[in-house]
């Protein structure tokens, strides 16, 4: 017998409707935009990978003073973030975020100037002090648009500009410092950083023009439209609490638990990012531009995998064992590519750590913007993401360390997989109906 389901009245259709294509509106005005934006942001943060594979011995650096250089990005970035998303909270994300664009792109193209390392300290600290609050304020600005539990999709999406700039960067940048190495008595590490800055001091005007900072101010959306997002947004917020103060936030626990599982995924993903080239160079892959494009492997699958589970942690509306999973992979990928001196297997493992790893970030976003509200998420999304990011100064310095140490970088990468494997016993203790939303 056939059991007829009762038709919506029109109303509810027309508003299920308008809901739709509300959110369709949103998506495909700034989301592809932004990640645009980070993909350039994630490329002039991590295009020291390549430039290494010359820079290092052009200027006599060791490996410890690359990892170094490499992780002190994080202090100025660590030192700047909570204070700079409190101002975009203020003044707006148009105005904020096209500041953090341009200035970065300047200092980004400064490093062709560098000669000693102090000046490559100096320069890396400086693009970190540009740099903060260009992530945790996209985050801050998505939860202006969208619910929780249409978040992790949206925030995977965007964090697919994480392995996008490793599959076009690492490429482009070994095409840069192979076919451009010494034009105009320059060396293809110094064309690298100028080229790749220019985008980010373009797209960086392009906000000023292109960005709302908010539902309200989007003329593009009809008056129906931005009533039916407002609603979405304030029946969240009615079912957060509203006690967190910027000073509450250093108080609470549960954010503190949060600023030390991203702390472990951080240390992950860069540890995989920073030393990517070198760890596909070390397979015997030659030639700059060869080396790129077997770089770009391990992130192709990473895009694959996290919006996957993007999607099912929105439909689940689970949190924490998508969380798990990932790191868990990670961990595996890392381990097993470390151990093998095959080139495939080593790819094949590479690529299950990219995606375990890279994984985590996006869908740790949906733990701790389940609880946080107002100001104090601002205050809180930049503290986690300050003090986890810390983890981008710790991973590069400890991987260089141990591999100066004991000549390999073996050691170092299953330092990194037993980090992951705790970040995913944190992620346990995390309860579930706080998360799962």
């Amino acid at each position: 017998m056939t059991v007829l389901t009762p038709a919506l009245p029109a109303q509810a259709v027309a508003e299920i409707e308008t809901r739709r294509t509300a959110y369709s509106k949103v998506f495909w005005r700034i989301v592809p935009f932004l990640m645009l934006c980070y993909v350039v942001a994630y490329l002039d943060r991590v295009n020291i990978g390549f430039a290494k594979l010359q820079m290092s011995a052009d200027l006599g650096f060791s490996e410890t003073v690359y990892g170094l250089g490499a992780g002190i990005f994080f202090i100025g970035y660590f030192l700047f973030e909570v204070p700079s998303n409190v101002i975009l909270h203020k003044v707006g994300a148009r105005m904020w975020i096209a500041r953090i664009m341009i200035t970065w792109g300047l200092i980004s193209a400064g490093f062709m100037f560098v000669t000693s390392a102090p000046t490559f300290y100096l320069l890396r600290f400086l693009l970190g002090v540009a740099e903060a609050g260009f992530y945790p304020g996209i985050i801050l600005f998505l939860t202006y648009w969208y619910p929780s539990h249409r978040r992790a999709k949206i925030i995977a999406v965007f964090m697919s500009a994480i392995p996008v700039s490793g599959i076009l960067g690492n490429p482009l940048s070994g095409w840069i410092m192979d076919s451009f190495d010494g034009a105009h008595g320059l060396a293809g590490w110094q064309w690298m950083f100028l080229i790749e800055a220019v985008p980010a001091v373009l797209l960086g005007i392009a906000v000023l023009f292109f960005l709302d900072n908010g539902i309200r101010q989007a003329k593009w959306l009809s008056e129906t439209e931005k009533q039916t997002l407002e609603e979405e947004i304030a029946r969240e917020e009615r079912h957060k609490e509203s006690g967190h103060s910027v000073a509450g936030i250093f108080r609470d626990r549960r954010v503190w638990l949060m600023c030390l599982i991203y702390f472990t995924f951080v240390m992950g993903q860069y540890g995989l990012t920073f030393w990517m080239p070198t760890l596909v160079k070390a397979t015997g892959i030659t030639g700059n531009f060869n080396i790129g494009l077997i770089s770009a492997i391990p992130f192709i699958c990473a895009v694959v995998v996290m919006n996957l589970f993007g999607r099912s942690a929105d439909r689940h509306r689970e949190r924490r064992w998508h969380l798990v999973v990932p790191a868990l992979l990670g961990a595996v990928g890392f381990v097993v590519a470390a151990a093998s001196s095959n080139l495939t297997i080593a790819i094949a493992f590479l690529s299950v750590a990219a995606a375990g790893a890279i994984t985590c970030a996006p869908l740790f976003w949906s733990l701790p913007t389940s609880f946080l509200a107002g100001t104090g998420a601002a205050a809180g999304i930049a503290l986690i993401n300050s003090v986890g990011n810390l983890a981008g100064f710790v991973s590069p310095y400890l991987v260089g360390y141990l591999k100066d140490l004991t000549g390999a970088t073996q050691v170092g990468m299953y330092a990194l997989a037993a980090i992951l494997v705790l970040g995913a016993v944190l992620v346990l203790t995390t309860p579930p109906k706080l998360v799962n939303r």
